[in-house]
C-alpha cells in the first residue's frame, strides 16, 4: 500500500519528469548549398535533454506508402556537437545514431540528405525546386515522437516560396511548428518558385502549389476542385480543416498521390489538362486523395496510428482505406457533374473487369492483399498478377457491391455513405482507429442485414464477383464479351533488346504458361521467321510489346501451334505454343428501361438520377 508520503514523492517525480520534457526544445534548419547535386543540409538542435547519450532516429517508411524504404540510406556526414564541442557519434541501428553528449543540455546535429527519387512519397531536390517528404529528411530523438518541434527553411538563393501544411511561426519567415513528430512527418514541404493559387470550399481555404508548369487553367481548376471538395464534405457532414494544401508536381508523364492530414501531393502530366481524358484523370486524383482526408487519415484502420516508424504496420483493411476511396473517386466525379450516368456505370464496370481479368484474384483475398502490401503490393515481380490482387482494385469492387447491397436492403433509405460517416464519427469519438469487426458491425447496423457471407466471399475469400446480381439491384444490365473475340493469345509479353524479345511476363494458364516459356527467355524467331523480319511492318511506340502484337501471331487461329526459338541462359531451345482463346472479358453496363420501381429507387440512391 502507498502511504501519503510515497504518493507525494511519486507526484513530485512525475512533475519533474513532465517539467523536464516540457523544457526540451527541438528545432531544424534546412538549407540547400548544392541543390543541383540533389542535397539538403539539415541542422537539428536539441536543448534541455541532459543525458549520457541521445539516440536520434529516422523513419524507415512513410505513412500511406506501405514499403520499408530505408530513408537512412541517403544520410551523409552525420556529426554532432554538445555544449559547442564535437562529440563521439556511433550508429547503433540501421536508422539510429547515438550521440555521446555527456549530459550536455545543448546538442547540435548536422547531416546531409541525398534526394533524387521522383515520387509523391520520396524527397527530390534539383536546381529548380526541393520537395521534402518529411520522413526522408527529419529525425527525432528516440522516445520523443510526441515532442513539438520547429522547422526553418532557408530556400536556395533563386527560390522564393515555401508551401506546407505546417503551422507558420508568427513573425519568422519560412519557419513552421509541429505539435509532435506525427504532424511533422505528415506535412510535406515544397520549396522553390511554384505557381500558387487559392479557392475556398466547404468553408475551408485551399491552396494549390503547382510545380513544373503545364497547360492548366487556374480559374477552371478553382471552380472544379471546389465542386469536389463540397461533394466530399457533404458525405461526412464536416470538414476537419481550416486550411488545406495541394502540392502538384507536373511532369512529362506524372501520376500518383499521397494523402496527409491537411495536404496532399499529386503527380500529374503537365500537358494533359486540356484533354478530356487527362483532365478527368487529374480531377479523379484530386477526388481520391481528398477523400483520404477522412478515409484513412481519420477514419482509419486501428493499426495505422500511432505509427511505428521503425517497422511495418500491418492491417487487413486497406481494401477500405484505398479500395473504397477508388470507388468514391468515381462517385464524386459523377456527383460533381463531371460524368453522366452512362460514364459512371462504364467506369464501375471497368473496375469489375479489372478484377475479373486478374488471375491472382482467384488466389489472394482482399484482406490478404492488404496485409501483404509490404511484401507484394509495393514490390511486385513478374508473377504478381498471377498470384495476387491489388487491394485498390478488389476494394473498389467490394465498395460497389456493398453500396448496392445496403441500398437494396434499406429500399433506398441508406447507402455506404451512411456507413462511412458513422465510422468517421466513431473514430473521432473513440480517438482511435477501427477494427475489421467494428467496420462489419457498422455495415450490418446501417443495412439491417447480416454481412457474414459477404465478408467470407469477398473480403476474406476469393469467390467470383456476382456483378450481375448486384448491378441488377439497380436495374442495370451487365453484358460480357470476350476482350478479343476470335483471336488467339499467347499470354506472353516482353521487352525488345539487341538480342531479341526478352520475356518479362507470362499469364497463368495461358499458352506461354503451359508450354514453359519463361521470363528472361529471349525470343529469337517465330515459325522459323526471325524476330526482326516478323516485326518489319510494325511501328513500335515502346520497346515493351506483347507477343500477340506481332503480325505473324495475329494471323493465327485459336488452336494453332506457334513455334518459338528462344535463348535461355545462353543456350538455344525450341518451344511450341498451342494458342488459346483470350480469357479476358469486357463488361458493358446499361440501365434497363423496364426496371421495376424498387430497382429505380436503388438506382436513384446510387447514382442520384
Amino acid at each position: 500500500m502507498f502511504n501519503k508520503k510515497s504518493i507525494l514523492s511519486l507526484v513530485l517525480l512525475l512533475t519533474c519528469i513532465m517539467a523536464a520534457k516540457a523544457q526540451v526544445k527541438i528545432g531544424f534548419e534546412v538549407s540547400f548549398k548544392e541543390p543541383q547535386a540533389h542535397y539538403a543540409e539539415v541542422q537539428m538542435n536539441i536543448s534541455g535533454l541532459a543525458k549520457d547519450y541521445v539516440d536520434v532516429k529516422m523513419p524507415v517508411w512513410t505513412p500511406g506508402s506501405y514499403l520499408i524504404r530505408e530513408f537512412e540510406k541517403s544520410v551523409e556526414e552525420f556529426k554532432a556537437t554538445a555544449a559547442g564541442k564535437a562529440v563521439k557519434v556511433e550508429k547503433v541501428r540501421k536508422n539510429t545514431w547515438r550521440i555521446f553528449s555527456a549530459k550536455a543540455k545543448d546538442i547540435q546535429v548536422n547531416y546531409r540528405v541525398y534526394a533524387f527519387e521522383i515520387s509523391v512519397r520520396t524527397a527530390f531536390i534539383d536546381e529548380s525546386h526541393a520537395f521534402l517528404s518529411p520522413t526522408a529528411i527529419f529525425m527525432h530523438p528516440d522516445g520523443m515522437i510526441k515532442s513539438p518541434s520547429t522547422v526553418k527553411i532557408i530556400p536556395f538563393n533563386t527560390w522564393s516560396k515555401v508551401s506546407t501544411g505546417l503551422t507558420p511561426v508568427a513573425g519568422e519567415q519560412f519557419t513552421y511548428k509541429a505539435t509532435d513528430f506525427d504532424i511533422l512527418y505528415d506535412s510535406p514541404i515544397e520549396v522553390g518558385n511554384q505557381d500558387t493559387f487559392e479557392f475556398t470550399a466547404a468553408g475551408v481555404r485551399h491552396e494549390v502549389a503547382m510545380y513544373g508548369g503545364g497547360n492548366y487553367d487556374k480559374e477552371k481548376l478553382k471552380v472544379d476542385m471546389a465542386k469536389i471538395v463540397e461533394k466530399e464534405t457533404a458525405v461526412y457532414g464536416e470538414n476537419p480543416n481550416k486550411y488545406y494544401l495541394f502540392i502538384v508536381h507536373n511532369f512529362l508523364k506524372g501520376g500518383g498521390g499521397l494523402e496527409h492530414l491537411n495536404s496532399t501531393t499529386l503527380g500529374a502530366s503537365r500537358n494533359a489538362y486540356n484533354t478530356a481524358e487527362g483532365y478527368k484523370g487529374f480531377l479523379g486524383l484530386v477526388a481520391h486523395e481528398y477523400h483520404h482526408l477522412w478515409n484513412v487519415k481519420r477514419l482509419r484502420p486501428i493499426a495505422l496510428g500511432p505509427f511505428d516508424y521503425d517497422n511495418e504496420n500491418y492491417t487487413t483493411n486497406l481494401w477500405v482505406a484505398e479500395g473504397f476511396t477508388s470507388y468514391y473517386e468515381n462517385k464524386y466525379l459523377h456527383r460533381a457533374g463531371f460524368t453522366d450516368v452512362n460514364e459512371f456505370l462504364k467506369d464501375l464496370a471497368g473496375g469489375v473487369g479489372t478484377v475479373l481479368n486478374t488471375p491472382g484474384a482467384k488466389y489472394q483475398s482482399a484482406a490478404s492483399s492488404s496485409y501483404d502490401a509490404w511484401i507484394i503490393g509495393y514490390r511486385p515481380n513478374e508473377n504478381s498478377k498471377n498470384n495476387s490482387i491489388s487491394y485498390y482494385n478488389k476494394g473498389e469492387v467490394i465498395g460497389i457491391l456493398m453500396d448496392l447491397e445496403i441500398i437494396n436492403a434499406t429500399k433506398g433509405a441508406k447507402s455506404l455513405d451512411d456507413v462511412m460517416k458513422a465510422m468517421y464519427l466513431q473514430c473521432k469519438t473513440l480517438k482511435r482507429g477501427y477494427t475489421d469487426a467494428e467496420f462489419k458491425a457498422m455495415v450490418e447496423k446501417i443495412s439491417g442485414i447480416s454481412f457474414t457471407n459477404f465478408w467470407a466471399k469477398y473480403v476474406n475469400g476469393v469467390d467470383d464477383v456476382e456483378y450481375v446480381k448486384y448491378f441488377g439491384y439497380a436495374g442495370v444490365d451487365v453484358s460480357t464479351e470476350n476482350a478479343t473475340p476470335g483471336k488467339p493469345v499467347t499470354g506472353a509479353s516482353g521487352q525488345l533488346t539487341n538480342d531479341g524479345l526478352a520475356i518479362t511476363a507470362t499469364v497463368r494458364n495461358s499458352a506461354a504458361w503451359t508450354s514453359g516459356l519463361n521470363v528472361n527467355d529471349i525470343v529469337l524467331s517465330l515459325d522459323d521467321t526471325s524476330l526482326s523480319d516478323a516485326l518489319s511492318t510494325v511501328r513500335l511506340k515502346s520497346p515493351m510489346i506483347s507477343l500477340d502484337a506481332i503480325p505473324l501471331v495475329a494471323k493465327k487461329n485459336i488452336g494453332d501451334v506457334l513455334k518459338l526459338k528462344v535463348k535461355r541462359d545462353g543456350l538455344e531451345k525450341e518451344i511450341s505454343l498451342a494458342l488459346k482463346e483470350n480469357p479476358n472479358v469486357r463488361l458493358k453496363a446499361t440501365v434497363n428501361e423496364n426496371a421495376t420501381a424498387a430497382q429505380k429507387a436503388v438506382l436513384k440512391k446510387w447514382t442520384g438520377v
